[in-house]
C-alpha cells in the first residue's frame, strides 16, 4: 500500500510538472490577453501532456483573422498620401510572411514542415511614373507590439529588385531542456536594393511573387533605359 501511495505521489508530481507552465512561459504570460497566452504556449510548450495547445492550423487562423481585421492596402495608401490612380505604372504588389527576429520573436517548426513565427509582416509596393512607394506593417501575436514604416525611391536610385535566400538565427523552445535555444533556419525574402541599403520584406515564395518580381524587374529595366 505504501509503495502504491509513493508511486501515485511521483506520478502526480510528474503530471503537474508537465501541465504547469515553465517559469519562462509564466513570465512571458504576465499581463497578456488570453489569446496572447495561447500564442505564447503554442511556441513555448510541447508534449502530449501539455493540454490545450493551439494546433498549427489554429495558429494560422489567428494570423488570418488579424490580417482580415485590417485593410492593409488602404492603410498603405493613407500613409503614402496618394490616390491609387496615381500609382498605376504597374499593378501594386504585396508580399507577406512570418517575420523572424532573434530578440523579438519566437519560432516553431510545424508538423506540416513549415516554420512559423510569433510575428507576421505585410508589405505593399506601389509604382508611379517616377517612384516606387513602399509600406510595411509588422505585428506580433504574443504581445501588442507592431512596427509600421514607409519608404520611397526614385527608379534611378534603385539598383535591383531581388529575392534573397539567407540564414536567420531564431529562438525555439526545447522541451527536453525546458528552455529556449537558438537555431538557424533558411528563409527567402524580397529586397529593394539601393546604394548602401536594402528594404527587406518577408515573403512566401509562390507563383504570384515570382510573376510580381519579374514585372518589377522589367519595369525597372524600362525606366533605367528610358
Amino acid at each position: 500500500m505504501g509503495v502504491l501511495i509513493i508511486l501515485l505521489i511521483v506520478a502526480a508530481f510528474v503530471y503537474l510538472k508537465w501541465i504547469r507552465d515553465p517559469k519562462e512561459v509564466r513570465d512571458r504570460c504576465k499581463n497578456r490577453s488570453e489569446e496572447q497566452k495561447k500564442v505564447i504556449r503554442y511556441f513555448m510548450r510541447d508534449g502530449c501532456l501539455a493540454f490545450g495547445l493551439l494546433k498549427d492550423e489554429e495558429y494560422d487562423a489567428l494570423v488570418a483573422k488579424k490580417i482580415k481585421s485590417m485593410d492593409f492596402k488602404q492603410k498603405a495608401l493613407n500613409k503614402i498620401g496618394l490616390d491609387e490612380s496615381e500609382l498605376q505604372e504597374i499593378e501594386p504588389v504585396s508580399f507577406e510572411g512570418y517575420w523572424f527576429d532573434e530578440k523579438k520573436t519566437f519560432s516553431k517548426y510545424g508538423k506540416d514542415k513549415k516554420w512559423r513565427s510569433s510575428a507576421y509582416q505585410i508589405s505593399w509596393l506601389f509604382f508611379s511614373s517616377t517612384q516606387v512607394y513602399l509600406y510595411q506593417y509588422t505585428f506580433n501575436l504574443d504581445e501588442d507590439g507592431k512596427m509600421e514604416k514607409t519608404e520611397e525611391y526614385f527608379y534611378k536610385d534603385i539598383t535591383n529588385f531581388q529575392t534573397i535566400s539567407d540564414t536567420i538565427e531564431t529562438p525555439i523552445w526545447d522541451p527536453k531542456k525546458d528552455k529556449s535555444i537558438l537555431v538557424n533556419i533558411d528563409k527567402n525574402r524580397f529586397a529593394v536594393t539601393v546604394p548602401g541599403d536594402k528594404f527587406l520584406c518577408s515573403m512566401e515564395q509562390n507563383e504570384y511573387t515570382e510573376r510580381a518580381i519579374q514585372a518589377m524587374k522589367a519595369k525597372l529595366r524600362e525606366k533605367k533605359n528610358a
